[in-house]
């Protein structure tokens, strides 16, 4: 998380990345080798999936560890991380971040002298350049800058959902132009904002309603009120608090199936997939691809976890994709671009 720009910031950031690099080495090496393995390059993925593994690949969705020390992408990239975002929520030392949108506030106007560096240091060891997260000003310019192909890890089509962390046609049209690949992101509020309003505010007083039923005190304000409100409590608080607002989801589910989905539906695959059909009608199919976030709040009504991912397939299906254009879709696009990285690392390596 996008914390203080002090050299105390950065200090922390960098201790809970390397923990976190440290943690993937120890599950791939030590608790489940034979289960999964860490890909260190396109061609790894391709052989761990022969061999009936899972795939493991190192993302840093912020820039902010690296400090002001650019050499520090050559480190996180020996240690097995493929792409990086110049900022998440929050500017960075790096790069502005979509979320000065809300307030037209910014510190860089788009990169800094840093971030156009970092960029260089990510063409040359090989590093995916990730513009899901910055702000549009910084992610042109990275997309005029960066030698190697970028990627938007986890986005949408803004022209379909009005949220800053979509990328608008100006930016899919550059991403095209770059050789890049956006990944459609299954993310309720980004697919269809206005869609994802209507469910969730109906929801919420269904919710709210059981919640009285049971008198149960439920803060006001939705999922933030509750943070906020868990925010005040110890552990044992909030782990009690917790099991009865489980209760209660639980209570109020059946409800919102049968009452509110059929007047307000809640944002599902198809809407995905109508983000997919937009995206290769303005940029090609060869330059679209699939993500779920679902460690980041991602997920959609038929697509909620990994067990429903032939779900997104079979819609896929429908439309009229072929099984070449869904494999495409679900990871050939995206090693496509891992490749041209390497090779341009390669290139660069070799210039000296």
């Amino acid at each position: 998380g996008q914390d203080d720009l002090t050299e105390a910031g950065f200090a922390e950031a960098y201790d809970q990345a390397i923990a976190k690099f440290d943690a993937i080495h120890r599950l791939t090496d030590e608790i489940a080798p034979d289960q999964i393995e860490l890909a260190l390059t396109s061609d790894d993925v391709r052989r761990i999936v022969a061999s009936g593994k899972k795939v493991a690949m190192i993302g840093i969705e912020n820039g902010y560890p690296v400090g002001m020390d650019a050499s520090r992408v050559r480190e996180f990239a020996e240690l097995g991380g493929r792409y990086m975002s110049l900022a998440h929520n929050g500017h960075s030392q790096l790069a502005d971040s979509n979320t000065g949108e809300q307030f037209d506030e910014w510190l860089h106007g788009g990169l800094s002298d840093l971030g156009r560096e970092v960029i260089a240091e990510m063409n040359r060891w090989g590093v995916m350049v990730d513009i899901s997260h910055p702000s549009k000003e910084a992610n042109l310019e990275t997309m005029q800058i960066s030698r190697a192909p970028v990627i938007a890890s986890h986005s949408a089509a803004r022209s379909l959902g009005d949220h800053s962390r979509n990328l608008d046609d100006e930016q899919l049209l550059a991403l095209a132009e770059n050789g890049g690949v956006v990944q459609t992101v299954a993310f309720q509020s980004y697919l269809r904002p206005d869609k994802n309003n209507a469910h969730e505010e109906a929801s919420q007083a269904v919710i709210q309603e059981v919640a009285a039923e049971m008198e149960f005190d439920l803060p006001p304000g939705g999922r933030r009120g509750l943070f906020m409100a868990m925010g005040n409590m110890n552990d044992a608080e909030r782990e009690a608090y917790m099991a009865e607002y489980q209760r209660v989801q639980d209570a109020a589910a059946d409800r919102i199936v049968a009452e509110v989905n059929p007047v307000a539906p809640p944002v599902d695959v198809g809407d995905l997939v109508d983000h997919i059909d937009y995206l290769v009608d303005l940029i090609g199919l060869e330059h679209v691809g699939i993500s779920s976030d679902f460690d980041g709040g991602g997920g959609v009504d038929g697509w909620m976890d990994a067990s429903e991912t032939f779900n997104v397939t079979l819609e896929l299906v429908r439309r009229g994709y072929t099984e070449e254009e869904i494999g495409m879709l679900w990871s050939g696009n995206l090693l496509r671009v891992l490749d041209e990285v390497q090779a341009i690392a390669a290139e660069i390596q070799a210039e000296g």
